[in-house]
């Protein structure tokens, strides 16, 4: 395969925040180029555009080019009708401009010439879910989300308003050797800048080559000495500063990151990539290898569809922790460990990076200073550079990934990751999902709404028998075991969060979405004391392609049954919230069964006041699981 041989467009087109005022848009091509865009509003005539003066182009190789396009319309465009689009391409120093058709032949639904996407008046309807794992067993929601718009594709008044995706985009620390082969095929013709990294041989020579250590990458990664009663007993004893038991594949440079986003959202960067086994493999990874060659060949099948959904609906995100590594802040103790050391600082910096590239700034390019996407010119022309580190320390303190989307409902979305309430008993305690300027923050988006949609990338209020677990794993000194990150783990965050619903002007009615957790539940919770609202639903969709040990998951979900019944005396002792909760319980489950451990993606649709009519999850197995309202089991905490 030689780099003329790469596609024009490598990924996307993905839609991003779609406004009557401004589009927002991104791809990743091969070679430099010119664009404009032509734009067919519903029974008005053609709109031309000029892309290309509203855009900004990141070269990240010799044939990597990232085009993020935030372009203003000077005729505002109309609400929930069709407008189709014509983004045409064309390379730099030639004379043909290339339709849509022509360079993403697959992107258009049946019968329809060109690609293109409605506007919602209202934030009526949501897809959304986390959590999508190449190399898992398991059909890939954004198929569902596809069969699901092309079922609503004639009628734009029923078109989801967006896709939520809600973290976990990538596994950037999970990684199927299959998918790493690939990446580094990929890398191969790019023609990306070396990343010096003193650590590893002084150059990613060694990450890149034939053997390109794998399934024993975590034997690279960096460790610190432990401080806890090991290192006084044995002395010197090393722990791995990703703990991670996944992380046997763990991407490590920039090149790596950027390649992964290419081969998760589009089939175009794999027309001519080998996924042939590397030699050096023994017989056990040898039979792994195959295994999820399997699984990673339904995933590439899927590709088409999944770009051609991203094409047409406004799609927001945002990271959780594998979009950059398991734990990624999960205690204060573990970010001393992983911040002093700049092996993984580089790490966890070439992972934002990538997330700032592929995902953060379509989300709200107004949040990016313009000195700080002028570093990411020159950081991605020298990676591994003064400079380029320079721009990750940026990046690590950078406060603004959180978004909101302004609809009649507004669509708010929380960072839960960088913004921590750190522990201040103890370093290895969880730290809060936010701390109090954040929560503060939240609370003045919110106020004076009648209603919001809220995604927190981990429930809000969870399952509480897991809870319970992840609180004794606290209690022995290993919260890492058990990623122990839920909001009521850190008392203060939890208290803060509690009030903020108790406000007199919060909304009347809060719907919090939420991923991370491998399966999909949802509650109604009432606040006690407070008579007419407000309302809230925690609707958890997860995981896109993922799923939570089957048997493990159904003892818990009985256990929590059993043990957090109305009349259980253990529930009784253990309130703490103050609420009513009332579980959903999915169709035709199981006797017991309140949680849903299926792939699938989740589909919500509200009413006027920003309440749910209906809460389901579109599963692998294409059935459309509906929640339905269990007040019989309702529950004070």
């Amino acid at each position: 395969m030689t780099a003329t041989a790469l596609p024009l467009v490598l990924c996307g087109p993905i839609l991003r925040r779609l406004t009557p005022e401004k589009l927002t848009l991104w791809l990743a091509a091969s070679r430099p180029l010119e664009s404009r865009l032509h734009l067919y509003p519903d029974g008005e005539s053609q709109q031309e555009v000029d892309a290309g003066a509203h855009c900004r182009c990141w070269q990240a190789g010799e044939e990597l080019f990232f085009y993020l396009f935030d372009i203003p319309l000077q005729q505002a465009l109309p609400y929930d009708c069709f407008i189709g689009y014509d983004l045409q391409l064309r390379p730099v120093n030639t004379e043909h401009w290339q339709p849509v058709t022509e360079w993403a032949s697959d992107i258009c639904y049946p019968g329809q010439p060109r690609p293109g996407f409605v506007l919602r008046s209202r934030l009526d309807r949501v897809l959304h879910g986390s959590c999508r794992k190449p190399h898992y067993d398991s059909a890939d929601g954004l198929l569902f989300a596809d069969a699901k718009l092309q079922q609503h594709f004639i009628d734009p008044q029923h078109w989801p308003s967006v896709l939520m995706m809600s973290g976990d985009q990538v596994y950037v620390d999970d990684v199927g050797g299959p998918m790493l082969v690939a990446i580094h095929g990929l890398l191969a013709e790019l023609g990306l800048p070396v990343e010096n990294i003193a650590e590893v041989q002084s150059s990613e020579a060694r990450l890149h080559d034939q053997d390109a250590h794998y399934y024993r990458r975590d034997t690279l990664l960096p460790t610190e000495q432990s401080s806890g009663l090991q290192d006084v007993l044995f002395r010197s004893v090393e722990k791995p500063v990703f703990t991670s038991d996944h992380a046997h594949n763990h991407l490590i440079t920039l090149g790596e990151v950027l390649a992964m986003y290419l081969l998760v959202w589009s089939p175009a960067a794999w027309e001519k990539l080998s996924l042939q086994a590397p030699p050096a493999l023994d017989d056990a990874q040898q039979a792994l290898y195959s295994e999820e060659r399997h699984s990673l060949d339904h995933f590439i099948a899927g590709l088409p569809r999944v770009r051609r959904v991203m094409a047409h609906l406004p799609v927001a995100m945002i990271f959780d922790d594998h979009d950059i590594t398991d734990d990624w802040n999960l205690t204060a103790g573990w970010e001393q460990s992983a911040y002093s050391n700049p092996f993984s600082r580089r790490v966890i910096g070439n992972a934002l990076l990538g997330y700032l590239i592929c995902q953060g700034w379509g989300n709200a390019p107004e949040h990016f200073p313009e000195p700080l996407l002028e570093q990411v010119v020159t950081g991605l022309q020298q990676p591994g550079s003064e400079q380029y580190d320079v721009l990750l320390d940026e990046l690590l303190k950078f406060p603004r990934w959180h978004y909101h989307w302004d609809y009649h409902t507004p669509l708010v979305v929380l960072d839960t990751r960088t913004h921590r309430w750190r522990s201040e008993k103890n370093l290895n305690w969880p730290s809060g999902l936010m701390d109090w300027e954040a929560l503060t923050d939240l609370q003045n988006d919110i106020l004076g709404h009648e209603s919001v949609v809220i995604v927190s990338p981990a429930p809000i209020f969870g399952v509480k028998l897991i809870e319970t677990v992840q609180r004794i794993f606290t209690w022995v000194g290993k919260p890492l075991l058990v990623d122990a990150e839920n909001w009521m783990a850190h008392a203060g965050s939890a208290h803060a969060l509690l009030n903020m619903f108790r406000h007199p002007r919060t909304p009347k009615n809060f719907v919090i979405l939420s991923g991370d957790v491998h399966y999909s539940f949802a509650y109604d919770i009432q606040l006690r004391g407070r008579q007419g609202g407000p309302e809230i639903w925690q609707i958890t969709s997860s995981g896109i392609r993922n799923e939570f040990p089957a048997k493990l998951l159904d003892v818990f979900d009985r256990l929590n049954r059993w043990l957090y019944a109305p009349l259980s005396p253990l529930n009784w002792f253990t309130k703490r919230r103050g609420m009513k909760i009332i579980p959903y319980k999915p169709a035709n489950a199981r006797s017991g069964e309140r949680l849903l451990n299926a792939s699938g993606i989740g589909w919500l649709e509200l009413d006027h006041e920003g309440a749910p009519v209906t809460i389901q999850q579109l599963t692998g197995d294409e059935r459309s699981v509906e929640f339905l309202l269990h007040e019989d089991e309702a529950s004070w905490e």
